[in-house]
């Protein structure tokens, strides 16, 4: 009988991509590599959130078993095209479910929602361990913003699949204390099987300070104030626009924004039908220019709507941190706003769009204050969030979940 693999990542979004639900995957996986597991992905095939044109289906990259699934991909600006999208990704998973007896092990992420239950299958026909990587709960993060009905078709649905999943997982992952509270708190899984390890950003050469910034111009001799990432139904976006209209007669002071999201262009519609001018909103950012956005940052909003802590985590939040941002917070009490009471930023609670202003006057004003935070910061992310350390901690439950011998026989 053949040898089976170690781990198997079951993931929409893998390498070559650059958003951060594909490069947190890929990190983990390159760490158990070098820590001398064998491990591989089943993964979409790149579409949205990749260059450099095609890739193979099948490969072999860095060491990793890679398997890309073509699926229907309609954007993911609405309701009905990101259900087209997690409904045919979990489809084409399902038509290559013996795939996963290959592995001892298989790593399944809370995105797309109904995921988890092939992989929870795969448990009970092959016996193959279940990670399960909390990025969100579901269906809660539908119903707090009133996108689903409770007792609706859907939730009744995940509600089943969570049972499923919960019950056969061998670990649960949570990304913040609140989250793993709130797992076992509503569902049905050990204390003893759910382990914290927050998201991490990786750093690609430490702070950067580049003449040839492309936002060095437009920001010039003003105070910037940065939000990056999804701007949807769980990020708090009227706070904010209610501070960017107490500061619009304050042109020194400079809103930018960049990212995704279905609230994204609501916010452009109001910003140019009010005439706000200290205000740009661009798309999504990476690479290079997602680094020089970072460098002329000031301070960054991270936000969540009320009720939402518990449920997901804003992963920009590791990249602020990186480049020694000072956060500014609007959220209920949670681990980044104990990080930010120890002296990384200023928090305030959500419709307090005033205070929300007056921490970025007090940031400006202040700048031995900020400077000081930014310290803070980095202090912070190289203490906790570095992708080494993070990482690390799922090479300890591997270690401890499978037991494998060390050496080149469990390598590729």
């Amino acid at each position: 009988m053949k040898k089976k693999r170690d781990i198997l990542f079951l993931c929409q979004f893998f390498y070559p991509e650059y958003i951060s639900s594909a490069q947190l995957p890929y990190d983990t996986v390159l760490a158990l590599r070098d820590a001398g597991f064998s491990v591989g992905a089943l993964c979409g095939d790149p579409r949205e959130y990749a260059e450099g044109g095609k890739v193979p289906t099948k490969e072999d990259a860095n060491g990793i078993r890679i398997h890309r699934l073509k699926y229907i991909q309609t954007g993911r600006s609405g309701f009905l095209g990101r259900i087209v999208n997690y409904f045919s990704f979990t489809f084409h998973v399902l038509l290559h479910l013996p795939e996963i007896a290959k592995y001892r092990a298989v790593v399944v992420y809370s995105n797309p929602p109904i995921l988890p239950w092939i992989a929870s299958w795969a448990k009970s026909l092959f016996g193959t361990k279940l990670v399960f990587v909390s990025y969100d709960l579901y269906p809660e993060v539908a119903t707090v913003t009133d996108t689903l009905r409770e007792g609706s078709v859907i939730c009744r649905l995940m509600n089943h699949i969570n049972k499923c999943v919960f019950r056969r997982a061998d670990r649960v992952v949570a990304l913040s204390s609140e989250q793993r509270d709130c797992i076992l708190r509503t569902r049905d899984a050990a204390d003893e099987l759910v382990t914290v390890i927050p998201n991490w950003y990786r750093d690609e050469g430490g702070l950067r300070d580049r003449e040839e910034n492309r936002f060095r111009e437009l920001t010039a001799g003003r105070f910037v104030v940065s939000y990056f990432g999804n701007m949807g139904t769980m990020q708090d976006m009227d706070t904010i626009l209610g501070a960017i209209r107490a500061l619009g007669e304050e042109k020194d002071i400079f809103f930018l924004f960049a990212g995704h999201g279905n609230k994204m262009e609501k916010l452009r519609e109001i910003i140019a039908s009010e005439g706000i001018e200290n205000v740009r909103i661009f798309s999504f950012l990476h690479g290079q220019d997602f680094q020089d956005a970072l460098a002329v940052s000031d301070c960054a909003l991270v936000s969540l709507e009320k009720g939402a802590t518990g449920l997901c985590v804003p992963s920009k939040t590791y990249s602020y941190m990186m480049q020694g941002i000072p956060l500014l917070a609007i959220m209920d009490e949670c681990d980044i706003v104990r990080d930010i009471q120890s002296g990384a930023g200023l928090w305030v609670r959500n419709g307090e769009s005033q205070r929300l202003a007056e921490a970025v006057r007090f940031l400006r004003d202040n700048p031995e204050k900020a400077r000081d935070m930014r310290g803070k910061c980095r202090e912070l992310y190289l203490q906790k969030y570095t992708t080494e350390i993070c990482t690390g901690k799922y090479v300890s439950l591997f270690r401890e979940l499978l037991h494998p011998e060390t050496g080149e026989e469990n390598r590729i």
